[in-house]
């Protein structure tokens, strides 16, 4: 063989600082910074740039069935309410173009502008140290693995040999489905039950595990009562024994804790159960690479356990597991990049980051629930305050709903739930608070706007003052101040 054809057969490498494999959110916060710093990298997404668009899909679906709610309950002001007409084709278009907004941001031509190399195709891991993708192969000093998660099948029998949706190819059809059993207990699945209820859908909502487990049982009742009453029909703790294809649509057979076997009928099945891991392809055991059924296993500092790669987003277990999207990709990207470029290490705090709804009302929590709390601090005290009691929620006519702080007994914040009108806005305050270690005490010497929903947080906070009103060493102080006027 000639040099020359020899040096064809040779295959291409790359030897950037950085490798990130898959464009989602997470890898593109990655990519995007570290070429903003200068830094030599190669972006490899084998689909789509931009990742899934299930979660925008969400946001408009919600947002539209707010809207045709909001007609219906258009009385409650003094104005004549009206059943709305939902058009699928503008709905489709609105969704859509929801979708595709933010696409430039995430574009191949973009990053390239930024100097990223990007590349299209699988990943595999050939060596701790190598990737390749197709014949070319990348060695990079660092590797980070972004590449997110899919949704599944779960495994009930006959499930395999039917069609279903998901977030995102929902948001693909010009036709509104007539009937819409949703499987699923999770954020995702209640707001999908809730605005395609809120949209013409007949809906079932199938909740396996129950609706929002882990969440605040007192916040989730009240959006329970609230989706029952926009009406969604709820099974709750029900294991589905076996899916059928019928004619014009699907069956579920479901059986809860106390019921015998029940069958639930509709023209459509909405998969929105925790997704997988997409990690399979990358053969992880070439690299050294630890996984489990959650994705790669990480450390606090979001390392793998080659220390060459790092993992984060929605396909990370261990420290980062089930805090993978959104902005706790961003964060994890952040961490990263500090660990990566600068060798100033992070920990990833999992509790601070901040959870929600897109329903109405919306549940936003940050830290600790209460039963957490009580397992893990002992002594706490729990401070509630109604949206009822503000002036803002009055005028509105969202009063349902309640800001409900944990602490320990000296005040320092172990979690926050919120539940009611904008909650995911109002724990905004409360994540910045548990993250620089405030107490109740402080949170309530911070002046709000007035008139605004974020006074109820105040009230909160300040409700942990009120028992130091009665104490009676604080009243001889008083009373011994009040002698020199």
């Amino acid at each position: 063989m000639s040099e020359s054809a020899a040096s064809l057969a040779k295959p291409m490498t790359l030897t950037p600082d950085l490798c990130v494999i898959g464009a989602g959110t997470a890898g593109l916060a990655v990519a995007t910074a570290a070429a903003a710093f200068g830094v030599s990298i190669v972006l490899i997404e084998r689909d789509r740039m931009g990742g899934e668009t299930g979660s925008s899909a969400i946001a408009a679906l919600a947002a539209a069935g707010a809207r045709a709610q909001a007609l219906r309950e258009a009385r409650l002001f003094g104005i004549a309410a009206v059943e709305p007409e939902i058009n699928a084709s503008q709905l489709h278009d609105h969704v859509q173009r929801t979708v595709s907004a933010l696409a430039p941001n995430a574009s191949a031509e973009r990053l390239t502008a930024l100097g990223a190399t990007v590349m299209s195709g699988e990943a595999r891991f050939v060596s701790r140290s190598t990737v390749a993708v197709g014949e070319k192969l990348i060695k990079a000093r660092r590797f980070v693995v972004a590449t997110g998660a899919f949704q599944v099948a779960p495994a009930i029998p006959g499930l395999s040999d039917i069609s279903w949706l998901t977030a995102a190819t929902l948001a693909t059809m010009t036709r509104r489905p007539e009937r819409l059993i949703v499987l699923g207990g999770g954020a995702s699945a209640a707001a999908l039950a809730q605005a395609m209820k809120r949209l013409g859908s007949a809906v079932t909502l199938v909740a396996p595990a129950g609706l929002l487990a882990g969440e605040d049982p007192e916040a989730v009742a009240i959006l329970r009562r609230r989706l029952l009453r926009d009406g969604v029909v709820l099974h709750e703790q029900a294991q589905v024994l076996q899916a059928q294809a019928i004619r014009g649509g699907v069956r579920l057979v479901v059986a809860g804790m106390t019921e015998t076997e029940h069958p639930i009928e509709s023209t459509h099945l909405l998969l929105a159960e925790a997704p997988v891991p997409a990690i399979d392809a990358l053969d992880l055991e070439l690299a050294g690479i630890a996984s489990d059924s959650g994705g790669i296993r990480v450390d606090r500092g979001l390392r793998s356990t080659n220390r060459r790669v790092y993992a984060i987003g929605d396909c990370a277990s261990g420290a980062a597991g089930g805090f993978g999207g959104g902005q706790a990709a961003e964060e994890q990207a952040r961490l990263v990049l500090r660990n990566a470029l600068f060798r100033q290490p992070g920990r990833f705090a999992a509790r601070a980051v901040p959870r929600m709804t897109q329903t109405q009302p919306a549940l936003a929590s940050v830290g600790l629930t209460e039963d957490e709390a009580r397992a893990k601090a002992g002594t706490i005290r729990v401070l509630r305050w109604p949206y009822a009691e503000n002036e803002q929620a009055q005028a509105d006519r969202t009063t349902e709903g309640f800001v409900k702080l944990v602490t320990d007994a000296r005040g320092k914040l172990l979690g926050v739930s919120i539940v009611g009108a904008q909650a995911g806005e109002l724990i905004a305050t409360w994540a910045l608070a548990l993250k620089t270690g405030l107490r109740a005490q402080d949170m309530a010497e911070l002046v709000m706007p007035y008139p605004a929903l974020s006074d109820i947080s105040k009230r909160a906070a300040s409700s942990y003052l009120t028992p130091l009103a009665t104490k009676p060493g604080l009243r001889r102080i008083i009373g011994f101040l009040r002698r020199f006027g």
